[in-house]
């Protein structure tokens, strides 16, 4: 009896990205530049970035200055690698000297970092100063901190559920009756 080979899988296709969605033409460059290090050096860093190069920008969410400085509290001396945005946070007053390289830095992060004496380098600068990712700490913003995602979840107003609701208004007479107080019917 012969036996052949499974292709129970044989449509199945792997759903993640190859390339980049945008046609962004200095995105595609440095995904050039990423695929190259990725595949000619021995290096996990890069294969990471290519790879958030690669996702949507929703998978790219931004870092705000005060989170860089708290999670580069221990590695002062290492270079912040974000494949996103760095914003600004205005409840810091005093930046500390930082190393960042990011795909956009905005303009009120930039003029403090570097007021503060630190340097702000793109991606591909942190390509030829640190090929395989030495010195770096590669970070990245909170996916679940955008408004959308406070809704997903189980039912609002079903047992346990923290979910929020889709509401017009967040008035004194929308949803506040039944299932919020004991009173009208019953309190989840």
């Amino acid at each position: 009896m012969a036996l052949g080979i499974d292709i129970a899988n044989k449509h199945a296709k792997s759903r993640n990205r190859t390339a980049p969605k945008s046609d962004n033409v200095y995105l595609l460059l440095l995904v050039k530049l990423f695929r190259f290090l990725a595949r000619r050096t021995n290096s996990n860093f890069n294969k990471v970035v290519l790879k958030r190069l690669y996702m949507s920008r929703i998978n790219r969410p931004p870092v705000s200055l005060s989170r860089l400085v708290a999670l580069t509290k221990n590695a002062s001396l290492k270079t912040a690698v974000v494949v996103g945005t760095i914003t600004d946070d205005e409840r810091m007053e005093v930046v500390p000297k930082l190393s960042v390289a990011a795909l956009h830095v905005s303009q009120g992060a930039r003029a403090r970092i570097l007021n503060a004496g630190g340097e702000v380098l793109t991606l591909d600068q942190l390509a030829l100063r640190a090929p395989t990712g030495s010195n770096c700490v590669l970070l990245r913003g909170q996916r679940t901190s955008r408004e959308a995602v406070k809704h997903f979840g189980r039912g609002p107003g079903t047992p346990g559920s923290s979910t929020k609701p889709y509401v017009r208004s967040k008035g004194r007479k929308f949803e506040r009756a039944r299932g919020r107080r004991a009173s009208r019917g019953y309190k989840n």
